[in-house]
């Protein structure tokens, strides 16, 4: 199904600012750039603008890459994002869900998954 994450092993988030005017291309080329390799078909990868009020996907399907793109309805509403550098840092499937309810990804009163 077209843009279906829900496949993804792994979510990487793309921490610090990221230009939303980037395409596809540009977003592509920053995985390039900080992982070292293309983004692959069991990864989804999150950009966030300095605004954080909007998101967006990179993800790999067999037959090419998609973009998603989120922008919150919410006046005054963020996302919660990780500022500290430029870096590629995995994520769980909790700490998704925490990100996309405006949580801080960092919870740390949760019970910690070994």
């Amino acid at each position: 199904m077209l843009g279906d994450i829900s496949g993804a092993a792994n979510i990487y988030i793309i921490t610090g600012y990221t230009d939303m005017r980037k395409s596809l291309d540009g977003l592509y080329a920053i995985v390039m750039d900080q992982l070292g390799e293309e983004p692959n078909e069991h990864s989804i990868y999150l950009f966030c603008g300095k605004r954080c009020d909007r998101i967006k996907v990179l993800l790999r399907e067999p037959d090419g890459y998609v973009l998603l793109y989120k922008r919150l309805d919410v006046v005054q509403g963020r996302y919660r994002w990780p500022r500290n550098r430029s870096e590629v840092k995995p994520i769980t499937w909790q700490q998704f869900d925490w990100l996309m309810s405006g949580l801080e990804i960092e919870q740390p009163k949760a019970i910690k998954m070994s």
